[in-house]
C-alpha cells in the first residue's frame, strides 16, 4: 500500500461562501433597486445571512434532498436563498416568471417543490402557481413587503423580518459532493420542458473551468455585471464564480433596460458583462442616444442566442470592449465553447473552443461519428463532468453507450477546433436567449374552428435573433382577424411566446409524410 496520498476535499458549492467570507469578506455584492438607489453587501456578512436563512429553512422542515422553489430576479436576497438552500443539501429550483403560472406549476410538481421563494412584484404570479402546486406549504417573500394573499393559500411570510428570529445551528455542508444543487428546465431539446439536475461536483468543476484564463478569466480586480437571470441554467454560474475569485458581483434587480444597465455599469465600475446579445443591444441604442461612454468595462460575454455580426462590430467599435463569444445549454450548465478575450480570428458566428472537461463529437444523423472531426459538420454531441447524464423524473439515460450527449444542433468544427453552430435539427425558436415552442401556439390555433392548418415558424429579427411567425390555412369561405386568431393564445402561454406576425396562405405546403413542409415555410417567410 502506499502511504501518504491527498485529502478527500468534498468539491460542494457552500465551499465558495466559505471561501469568499475567509479571504475576501470585503468584497461586494451590489444590487439595483427601482428607485436608483443600490444595496451592498460584503461577501462575510452574505454568508453569516445565508447560514440564518438556511437555519429557518431547517425549521421550516427542508432537509437534504428537499426542493425549494424560487421566483425571483438578479438581486442579493436571491443569492443569499441559494447558498442557503445549496448550503443544507437542499435543492435550488429556479423558476423562470417569464413563463405562464400554468407552465411553471407543472414545473413545481413535478419537481416536488415543498417551499417556494418569490419577490414581491410576482406575487400574483406566485398566488396562480400555488393554486395549482399543492405541495408547496410555505410561501417566503423576498425583496418587498408581503401583498395581499388568499386566506386558503399557503402561509405567506417576509424572509427580512424572520432572519433575525432564525434558529442557530443548522447543517451547513458535509454531504456528497455528488448531492442534486440545483434545478433548471429547459424545452431546447426536444420541445417538452424536462428537468436537468445540476450536483455540487459539477457546478463545482463547471466554476472551475469558467475561470480558466482562456475561458471567462476572472479575479479579484473585476467587477461582473450578471445581465443574465439567475432563473437561465444558474445565470452561467456567476454567482459561484465570483465569491470564489472574490471579485464584485454587481445585479440588476428586474431592471435589464440598456439605460438602467448603462448607468449600473457606470457607477459601479463594472469591467465584464455577461448576457444575451439583446441586453447589450440595449445599452448600445442607449449610449448612442445620449452619446455616452462607459470606460471601465473591458469585456462583454455574450450567449444564449446567435450574435449578430453587424451588432457585435457596433459594440467593440462603439464601446471599445472585447466580446466573447459562448455557446453552451441548460443541459452543460451551461457553458459548452467560448472564444478566448482578445482572440484576433474571433467573429461573431464562431463560439471557440471547449475548455476542459468538455468533449465535442460530430457525427451524421444516425450518431455515427464523422470519420473527420475537423472542417466538417454534422449532428452536435457533448459530454463531460457537468453535462446531464439523465432528466429529472426519466429512466433512461439522456445519452448513448459511450456518454455522448446529442444536443440536436447542427455544427461545424474549423481546423482551429472552433465551434459554430450552424442551424437546429428541431423547430423550436429560440428569441433573447430563450425558447419558444411552436407546438404549443400551434394547438391553441388550430383548435380555432375557422383553422384548417398552422404553423408557426421563426423569423429572423435583428433585436431579439427570431421572433415567432403564426402561419394559417382557413377554412374555405371563412374570415378571422389577426387578433381573434392570436386572442386565445393570451394566458395560455407566455406574452413574449405570442407571435408578432400573422400570414394567411391559400394552401399549406405538405411534406411528402403528409405534415406540414415546415423547411419550405422558412424559406418562404423566415427572412427578416
Amino acid at each position: 500500500m502506499i502511504h501518504g496520498m491527498m485529502q478527500d476535499y468534498p468539491l460542494t458549492l457552500d465551499k465558495f461562501l466559505d471561501h469568499a467570507a475567509r479571504w475576501h469578506g470585503e468584497a461586494e455584492v451590489v444590487t439595483a433597486r427601482e428607485d436608483g438607489s443600490v444595496a451592498r453587501v460584503g461577501y462575510a456578512m452574505l454568508r453569516e445571512r445565508s447560514l440564518a436563512i438556511s437555519s429557518l429553512l431547517a425549521s421550516f422542515g427542508v432537509g437534504e434532498g428537499d426542493r425549494v422553489a424560487t421566483l425571483a430576479w438578479n438581486s442579493q436576497a436571491h443569492v443569499e436563498v441559494w447558498y442557503a438552500t445549496m448550503g443544507i443539501g437542499a435543492v435550488c429550483h429556479t423558476l423562470n416568471p417569464r413563463l405562464t403560472a400554468p407552465q411553471l406549476a407543472a414545473m413545481a410538481v413535478q419537481s416536488g417543490a415543498k417551499l417556494l421563494i418569490v419577490s414581491a412584484d410576482l406575487l400574483p404570479l406566485a398566488r396562480s402557481i400555488v393554486e395549482r402546486a399543492p405541495a408547496i406549504g410555505q410561501v417566503l417573500v423576498i425583496d418587498g413587503p408581503a401583498g395581499d394573499w388568499p386566506a386558503a393559500a399557503p402561509p405567506l411570510r417576509e424572509l427580512e423580518t424572520l432572519i433575525g428570529e432564525a434558529p442557530g445551528g443548522s447543517k451547513w455542508g458535509g454531504f456528497d459532493e455528488r448531492s442534486p444543487a440545483g434545478l433548471c428546465f429547459t424545452s431546447g431539446t426536444t420541445g417538452a420542458p424536462k428537468g436537468v439536475t445540476y450536483t455540487h461536483r459539477g457546478s463545482f468543476l463547471h466554476t472551475l473551468r469558467a475561470l480558466q484564463a482562456d475561458v471567462m478569466a476572472f479575479t479579484h480586480r473585476d467587477a461582473v455585471l450578471a445581465a443574465v437571470p439567475m432563473f437561465h441554467a444558474n445565470a452561467w454560474g456567476l454567482p459561484f464564480a465570483l465569491p470564489a475569485v472574490g471579485g464584485k458581483l454587481v445585479l440588476p434587480g428586474r431592471q435589464a433596460d440598456g439605460a438602467s444597465l448603462a448607468r449600473l455599469i457606470a457607477a459601479e465600475d463594472v469591467t465584464v458583462g455577461v448576457g444575451v446579445p439583446t441586453i447589450w443591444l440595449g445599452v448600445v441604442e442607449h449610449l448612442e442616444t445620449v452619446d455616452g461612454e462607459l470606460p471601465s468595462l473591458k469585456r462583454i460575454i455574450v450567449g444564449g442566442a446567435p450574435m449578430p455580426p453587424a451588432l457585435m462590430e457596433r459594440l467593440e467599435r462603439r464601446l471599445g470592449v472585447t466580446v466573447q463569444t459562448s455557446w453552451g445549454m441548460t443541459e452543460l450548465s451551461p457553458l459548452g465553447t467560448i472564444a478566448p478575450p482578445g482572440d484576433p480570428l474571433r467573429t461573431a458566428s464562431v463560439s471557440g473552443r471547449p475548455a476542459i472537461g468538455v468533449d465535442l463529437l460530430l457525427t451524421d444523423a444516425a450518431g455515427v461519428a464523422l470519420p473527420e472531426q475537423r472542417g466538417a459538420e454534422g449532428h452536435l454531441r457533448v459530454r463531460g463532468a457537468a453535462v446531464v447524464e439523465r432528466y429529472l423524473g426519466q429512466d433512461e439515460s439522456a445519452t448513448d453507450d459511450d456518454g455522448w450527449f446529442a444536443t440536436g444542433d447542427l455544427a461545424r468544427i474549423d481546423a482551429r477546433g472552433n465551434l459554430s453552430i450552424t442551424g437546429r435539427a428541431k423547430d423550436l425558436i429560440k428569441s433573447g436567449g430563450e425558447w419558444i415552442n411552436p407546438a404549443e401556439i400551434e394547438a391553441v390555433v388550430g383548435a380555432l374552428p375557422q383553422v384548417s392548418l398552422a404553423a408557426v415558424i421563426g423569423r429572423e429579427d435583428p433585436k431579439w435573433g427570431e421572433r415567432p411567425v403564426l402561419l394559417v390555412e382557413l377554412g374555405s369561405g371563412v374570415d378571422i382577424s389577426d387578433a381573434d386568431l392570436l386572442a386565445p393564445l393570451v394566458g395560455r402561454v407566455a406574452p413574449w411566446w405570442i407571435p408578432d406576425a400573422v400570414v394567411r396562405l391559400s394552401a399549406m405546403p405538405l411534406a411528402p409524410t403528409g405534415k406540414i413542409d415546415k423547411i419550405r415555410l422558412r424559406d418562404d417567410h423566415g427572412a427578416g
